[in-house]
């Protein structure tokens, strides 16, 4: 299948990234090469660019997007293991920036195969990685019903969370829940269509996904380790696509802009001064130019922040 993705906020986020020569960059999250692309064509052979994805099908996409420019090496490893890689490849400092578009594709989400979507019949997978251990079917299936309804509830905030998961494990009593339209009709004859069009599988299905991949957890991880190696005036750009990723980007953001962390009762400040400036006040939104041709654009929100 043709790895297709349309790429969210491109010149946004490249902008964001306030590009220059002799510089290094990073996207930590390649896709189908398309912010790497911009990002490697504004910055000439001068500077570098480091490309990660931990999607096989993703870096064969990026690959063929990117074979014509020399300045830029595609990675296939998680976001989470850049870190580690810097230091093997003697990097001390991203003396440029950082680009961070969170979430599944659309290749991913349209992949029936990758199990993803209730509008596709598929084995509940869900991940990222195809070589991690840990699939939706299993959460489905061996969690009990408490684990499956704080997972519903706290990474899809589903608010029949817990009638969905009574529901499932009496499902799952018959016979295993295996596929994704068994779970979706699980979850419809339980929640009622919203007066939004919103199908009622949606929050379910994203919560799945999160769990399964450690998106928040992962994302909290690295952007506290990444922080720290970004050289002074260095750009982090962060493109989230739903309220508790941007919620966690928007508090990591303000924690390391904050000059003083001392108590009121302390009279004398010891704190170390912020390492962050926050560029966006408020996050960056899609505009209704590319929202008509990509009308997935419409909840990602981008935050900018420089290191001091």
């Amino acid at each position: 299948m043709e790895f297709i993705h349309k790429t969210v906020l491109l010149n946004e986020a490249v902008e964001g990234l306030f590009c220059s020569a002799g510089k290094l960059y990073v996207d930590a999250t390649a896709g189908g090469g398309g912010h790497s692309y911009e990002i490697a064509k504004r910055i000439g052979e001068q500077s570098s660019l480091l490309a990660f994805d931990v999607d096989e099908d993703a870096i064969k996409a990026a690959s063929e997007k990117l074979k014509d420019f020399t300045n830029t090496k595609i990675i296939n490893a998680s976001y989470t293991q850049i870190p580690e890689i810097l230091k093997q490849e003697g990097i001390e400092k991203i003396t440029g920036g950082i680009l961070f578009d969170l979430g599944a594709s659309f290749h991913q989400l349209t992949s029936a195969e990758r199990g993803f979507s209730f509008t596709k019949d598929a084995f509940l997978d869900m991940r990222f990685n195809k070589e991690q251990d840990l699939t939706a079917f299993k959460v489905i299936n061996k969690f009990s019903e408490t684990e499956l309804a704080n997972i519903f509830y706290k990474y899809g905030e589903e608010k029949f969370s817990r009638r969905i998961a009574k529901k499932i494990v009496e499902k799952r009593k018959e016979k295993p829940v295996k596929t994704t339209t068994e779970l979706a009709d699980i979850i419809k004859s339980i929640v009622p269509f919203q007066k939004k069009g919103i199908n009622p599988a949606t929050r379910v299905f994203q919560a799945l996904r999160i769990f399964v991949n450690k998106e928040l957890e992962n994302i909290e991880t690295t952007l506290q380790q990444i922080i720290p190696l970004l050289d002074k005036g260095a750009r982090i750009v962060v493109i989230s696509f739903h309220s508790l990723e941007d919620r966690l980007v928007k508090n990591i953001f303000r924690e390391y802009s904050l000059d003083c962390k001392c108590p009121k009762e302390q009279l004398i400040c010891s704190c170390r001064p912020g390492l962050l400036k926050i560029i966006t006040k408020k996050p960056v939104v899609a505009s209704s130019e590319e929202l008509k041709d990509n009308p997935s654009a419409r909840s990602a929100k981008m935050r900018i922040a420089e290191k001091r």
